[in-house]
């Protein structure tokens, strides 16, 4: 399935003359689902992105932030990002971030898959000045169509190419970021979360190994002239000599969790002065990803920037749901004591079909975001 009830708005049945490719195909996709697609696509508090991989992941939650049908709803770019490299597609992540606001697309090398290119004719790019009108960037060894203008970011390994994504972020923002994330070069599933945030901040995340820091992120913090550093993932996968040789950099925070479910929810949950989601209460959105597919992160990172906003969740399983994120959706369910007209609302999206994330899950999550009646004796 290319993508989600996002555009379910548009309705099931018949087709208009000026629907959208990507309309079309949702409608003949979502009618081959039980039920009219539900509740495999959308329950009342999760939207299922449901693509068949990431590529399809990306077109769908594209379309869904970027329906492309006036001309406040297209993006001024899209972020192409090549399919084989998850470190390209968190790094780039920031650019969904304001002033851009760009959505990830996934290409494969140097080829255009069909989903990619559907949106790309979907959401129309309309360019910018900030970019010498171009309408798409191209991360590391991702190539563009022939018929859309492209700025290239280039980098000779993930390090490098993490730090030209920053150079460029810090042009189009007009400053540095004053905070960084650090995320390990080499355990994806600690780095996912990180994103979301860049997404929804325009924080800009660069990357270290385990046991030493790369010298071309050591360059791009000292850009940055002694920011916040903050060091996603435990000592096991960002070791204290790293993060001694960053405090020479600025001052670092580290926010972790023992395993990548953890990390993800120890991130959602954090928060100082500007920085961190600071997920504590109910009220919010998210996004919930499965952690062995990490570009599913790149994918939904538009989802965090828009919309409801929200930080990026993982599960292990697609049968699963893991007993942190349970307790974690028990901890932050709304609740009301007279009307749930007056209360307020948690939303989750789900990245992938169900091999992904299962009807099962996905049942259990909508039943954990809905809104319950709370009595004197619950406060």
């Amino acid at each position: 399935m290319l993508a989600a009830a996002a555009l379910l708005g548009s309705g099931v049945g018949a087709c208009g003359d000026d629907d959208s490719p990507i309309e079309v195909r949702l409608r003949e996709e979502t009618a081959q689902q039980t039920v009219l697609g539900f509740p495999a696509v959308a329950t009342k508090n999760t939207t299922r992105v449901g693509g068949e991989d990431a590529v399809a992941n990306a077109a769908g939650a594209a379309s869904a932030v970027y329906p492309g049908v006036t001309p406040g709803s297209r993006p001024r770019a899209v972020t192409l990002v090549d399919s084989d490299d998850w470190r390209a597609g968190v790094a780039a992540a920031v650019l969904a971030a304001p002033p851009l606001r760009a959505p990830i697309l996934l290409t494969e090398g140097g080829e255009v898959p069909e989903p990619t290119a559907t949106a790309i004719d979907s959401l129309r790019p309309t360019g910018t000045p900030a970019l010498r009108r171009a309408r798409a960037i191209e991360i590391g060894t991702a190539r563009a169509p022939d018929s859309l203008r492209a700025q290239r970011v280039s980098g000779g390994d993930a390090y490098t190419l993490a730090a030209a994504v920053d150079a460029l972020a810090t042009d189009l923002a007009g400053r540095a970021s004053r905070n960084v994330v650090i995320a390990p070069a080499d355990d994806p599933a600690f780095a996912m979360p990180a994103a979301a945030w860049a997404a929804k901040s325009g924080d800009s995340v660069l990357f270290t190994q385990r046991a030493r820091l790369p010298g071309a992120t050591r360059r791009a913090i000292r850009r940055h002239e002694r920011p916040d550093i903050y060091v996603l993932g435990p000592a096991d996968v960002v070791s204290q000599r790293v993060e001694r040789s960053l405090r020479e950099l600025g001052r670092v925070r580290r926010i972790a969790g023992a395993e990548p479910v953890e990390n993800a929810i120890a991130f959602a949950r954090y928060s100082n002065a500007t920085f961190g989601w600071g997920l504590r209460d109910p009220g919010h959105g998210m996004v919930v990803a499965n952690a062995n597919q990490p570009l599913d992160a790149a994918a939904g990172a538009i989802l965090s920037a828009s919309g409801k906003y929200g930080p990026l969740l993982l599960v292990e399983s697609a049968d699963t749901l893991p007993r942190p994120l349970e307790s974690f959706l028990l901890d932050i369910q709304p609740g009301y004591r007279f009307d749930p007209v007056r209360g307020v609302y948690n939303h989750a999206w789900l990245m992938g079909d169900e091999s992904s994330i299962s009807v099962v899950t996905q049942a259990r999550i909508d039943e954990l975001t809905e809104i319950v009646r709370v009595s004197e004796e619950d406060l």
